[in-house]
């Protein structure tokens, strides 16, 4: 199996992950109070979607009683990942799949009526990569190597999404720790998160201040 193949398998497999995480509701209990000062921009950012979420609110006039609200978060790296798919699918159907195959070929790909979702293009995708017998040509090294990124890119957001990847992300010069350092977060792939200033070394976890 490439890594092509795996990576666009666990794209499919963790798609639903996603589907959950879209109407899940966002909890921020973290950082700690001792850090939020520190956070302020990332307060403003909350506020954004906040008031995001309200404009994606439905119509009084729609089915329902409530609206049902949703991570944009998570809403935007759904869409920007499928389209990629979508997008690679067709440019690969298009170069290389034998126009005169039968429409009822259960491998050739689809250009009109309902168009496959996430799952099953990652999947479609993937036996592309896998080389897996189908009415088309192999792929060529540039398309491979562009599958290839597709591939990675999507997993990497997916991964960031769901909280699955371990980041670190430095906070601007406004907010910088009492001694005037600079602050970086760390955390995700499980990881209990943490802040430590670059100058003094103090360290911020969920339980407050435990080095300094």
């Amino acid at each position: 199996m490439t890594t092509t193949t795996h990576q666009l398998q666990t794209v499919a497999t963790l798609w639903p992950d996603l589907t959950d995480a879209l109407s899940a509701p966002t909890h921020h209990s973290w950082p700690p109070v001792e850090l939020k000062g520190y956070l302020s921009a990332m307060e403003h950012m909350d506020s954004v979607e906040a008031a995001a979420l309200r404009a994606l609110e439905r119509s009084p006039d729609q089915l329902g009683t409530r609206p049902v609200p949703i991570s944009l978060r998570i809403h935007d790296t759904m869409r920007t990942v499928e389209a990629a798919l979508h997008e690679t699918a067709d440019q690969i159907a298009s170069a290389n799949q034998h126009h005169d195959v039968r429409t009822s070929h259960p491998h050739r790909w689809r250009y009109t009526g309902t168009r496959p979702g996430a799952i099953r293009t990652a999947l479609w995708l993937s036996a592309r990569a896998a080389g897996v017998f189908w009415p088309g040509r192999a792929l060529t090294e540039p398309q491979e190597r562009h599958l290839g990124h597709v591939a990675t890119e999507a997993l990497h957001r997916i991964e960031t999404a769901l909280d699955l990847a371990q980041g670190t992300r430095e906070l601007s010069p406004e907010h910088t720790c009492a001694c005037g350092g600079q602050i970086v977060i760390q955390g995700g792939a499980g990881d209990q998160p943490t802040a430590r200033c670059r100058n003094c070394g103090a360290i911020w976890t969920e339980a407050g201040i435990i080095a300094a």
